[in-house]
């Protein structure tokens, strides 16, 4: 009997110690996967870096590229980062990035340099930031554009040999675009504030054109598009406000000059609920901005700071499924939005989460949403639930991120990562000769195109990753620049 019993306590024991090892074994396999998910999507940037590369570009598949940008106009506009597959510079979604990229660095500092990458989320930084400082040759003057949206959109070449037409467009006070110069404003203002504990004179430089561009933008009204026709087609601005709001918010916490907190304060509107937070609506992100100054006990949180800071809540609540309106979930628990590229709104929602997280543990407070409360851990929680749907936690098993385990998308919707390297054959791919011979080829991409996350499965969580399919399989760096924030936050 005793010898039955030991075997079967002993037995008991065995199971259970099994069992946590496998746990322990696969928490440790998560938290593995989240630095080593942080190191790619850094990765991600230099391939997409436009320009002459740098000694210490890691990415070597990659090669110099549009040299000749600005020429056109006698104005140095080479560098900066191609948008999304294509080889195209648009300045407003570039300048959105750039300022998630920036928000990513501040918010989480501590965590990137815990894991050894904030130099390299820096470099990230400072490509975008270079390009935008020479983007603004005078203070109402702003280069909005290289390329042409539809000769680029309408070959398959790779950047290193393309030979699309490569026209630089502008705004200036003759031809205005509040929409662009404001978000270039903020992405100046959040990356000076990035780069002054370790450049003080560079976060000078970028603090100057932030002012002059916020200027700018209320000077002269109207959406950029009217003036840069072009990019009407690829990235319409549906306002401006948002953009000013937004400008107006990381000016106040770059300078803790009070014009920019009246400014907020004096607007006409906080942009009430928000359903999204993206390259085209930045409401939420100015709302959570004014929310952290009366957590802070910065300000009073009265009148128009409370409306800031409830709007920003009621966007967290919905996302939490604690709201009045809440945000649509897959049925595997992704966080959907709207069905062409959704991950990069589940991206910069799960950033806000990250963050707010940050500043409800600082405040030693929490949300009190229609349906329930929401402490800290709950929106931490919330986006490490999102990153690790990404990274393969999800009905498909798949990582969204190119390079991260072993099922990830082999076709994504990417110039250069599906054409042959120019390193290893430098026979120039023409046109139409792209199409033919990469974009049709049924092969996955030639380079891994490491850290890339692209637009995400439907909203039943079924992805095809198929190379024609634009609205889920084409990555982009205004999804990378939060999720940098989010992986570090929760790595």
């Amino acid at each position: 009997m005793s010898q039955l019993k030991n075997g079967s306590s002993q037995c008991l024991w065995t199971s259970i110690c099994i069992v946590l090892l496998v746990m322990s074994t696969a928490r440790g396999a998560v938290s593995t996967n989240y630095k080593e998910a942080l190191t790619k999507s850094l990765l991600y940037f230099e391939a997409q870096r436009s320009g002459k590369l740098p000694p210490n570009q890691r990415v070597t598949w990659r090669g110099d590229s549009a040299l000749r940008d600005g020429s056109d106009v006698h104005v140095d506009l080479t560098g900066g980062y191609y948008d999304a597959g294509d080889n195209m510079k648009f300045g407003f979604p570039l300048a959105f990035m750039t300022t998630m990229l920036a928000w990513s660095n501040i918010e989480m500092a501590s965590q990137l340099k815990a894991h050894q990458e904030q130099e390299n989320a820096l470099a990230a930084l400072k490509w975008a930031t270079d390009f935008l400082i020479k983007a603004h040759p005078e203070p109402n003057v702003l280069y909005g554009q290289v390329g042409d949206g539809n000769s680029d959109h309408g070959c398959w070449m790779r950047p290193e040999d393309m030979t699309t037409p490569r026209p630089s467009f502008r705004i200036d006070a003759q031809h205005p675009g509040s929409d662009l110069a404001g978000e270039t404003a903020a992405a100046m203002a959040a990356a000076s504030i990035a780069f002054a504990p370790s450049d003080e004179a560079y976060a000078k430089i970028l603090i100057g054109h932030a002012k002059d561009l916020f200027e700018f933008a209320k000077a002269y009204p109207g959406i950029y598009q009217n003036s840069i026709t072009n990019a009407g087609g690829f990235y319409a601005s549906s306002g401006y406000e948002d953009e000013l709001l937004w400008a107006a918010a990381w000016l106040h916490r770059a300078t803790n000059d009070k014009i920019y907190l009246d400014y907020l304060t004096q607007a006409s509107g906080t942009g009430g609920p928000r359903t999204v937070f993206a390259w085209d609506d930045k409401f939420v992100g100015a709302q959570v901005l004014v929310a952290k100054l009366a957590l802070e006990g910065k300000v009073e949180s009265n009148g128009k700071i409370a409306e800031y800071k409830s709007m920003a809540e009621q966007f967290i609540c919905n996302c939490a499924q604690k709201g009045s309106n809440n945000v649509k979930k897959t049925p595997g628990g992704l966080l959907y939005f709207l069905p062409w590229n959704n991950l990069q709104y589940t991206a910069a929602a799960s950033f806000v989460l990250s963050a707010y997280s940050k500043y409800l543990e600082g405040a030693k407070a929490s949300i009190q949403c229609p349906n329930g409360a929401l402490q800290a851990s709950d929106l931490l929680g919330l986006a490490r639930s999102q990153v690790d749907y990404i990274l393969g936690s999800n009905p498909q098993n798949m990582s969204y991120m190119v390079g991260v385990g072993t099922n990830y998308p082999k076709k994504p919707h990417h110039r250069a990562a599906s054409i042959v390297s120019i390193t290893k054959d430098n026979t120039p791919v023409t046109c139409s000769e792209g199409f033919d011979a990469w974009f049709n080829n049924p092969a996955p991409n030639p380079n891994v195109l490491m850290g890339a996350v692209v637009g995400g499965p439907n909203d039943n969580d079924v992805y095809g990753d198929e190379r024609t399919d634009y609205q889920h399989a084409e990555p982009a760096p205004a999804t990378a620049a939060p999720f940098v924030g989010v992986l570090a936050a929760v790595a």
